[in-house]
């Protein structure tokens, strides 16, 4: 478990930006089998990866298109319900952090840490509102 005082102000930083940190793995299963879009993040401390994943998160947020609802789990913090949360992204492996996005209970988007490393915060926000933008004109598609 990592010290409180390192992983609330990552937390924090999604947090203050409307994701709803998600701590029981009976919440996670609720919200991910819910009807309409979900967006997971698989926060971690990983100051490689995570220190542009949480801004890239924020940026995407701002785009006209967006999920219907924004989760977060912390790795390595949140035990029980990140494993809830990986299941769902099977077969996929784990990897922190990770941002998985499911329609429906279904997962139709995954950006694994490979991914995010190396990538800057607009980068990866770039490639999340694509992902945004394909799921609402496939939703429009569906009500045509």
């Amino acid at each position: 478990m990592y010290p409180p005082e390192l992983v609330i102000p990552m937390e924090k930083e999604l947090t203050d930006h409307g994701v709803e940190a998600v701590k029981t793995p009976e919440e996670v299963e609720k919200i991910i089998k819910s009807p309409g879009t979900v967006m997971v993040v698989v926060n971690s401390v990983c100051g490689c990866a995570a220190a542009n994943a949480r801004p890239g998160v924020i940026l995407a947020l701002e785009h006209e298109n967006k999920p219907d609802r924004v989760i977060t789990v912390f790795a390595g913090v949140d035990r029980e319900a990140t494993a809830k949360a990986r299941e769902f992204m099977l077969p996929f492996p784990p990897s922190s952090p990770s941002i998985a996005i499911f329609k429906d209970g279904e997962l139709v988007f995954m950006m694994e840490r490979h991914h995010i490393e190396g990538a800057s915060a607009h980068e990866i926000a770039d490639v999340l509102k694509k992902a945004f933008d394909q799921l609402a004109a496939s939703a429009n598609t569906a009500q045509s």
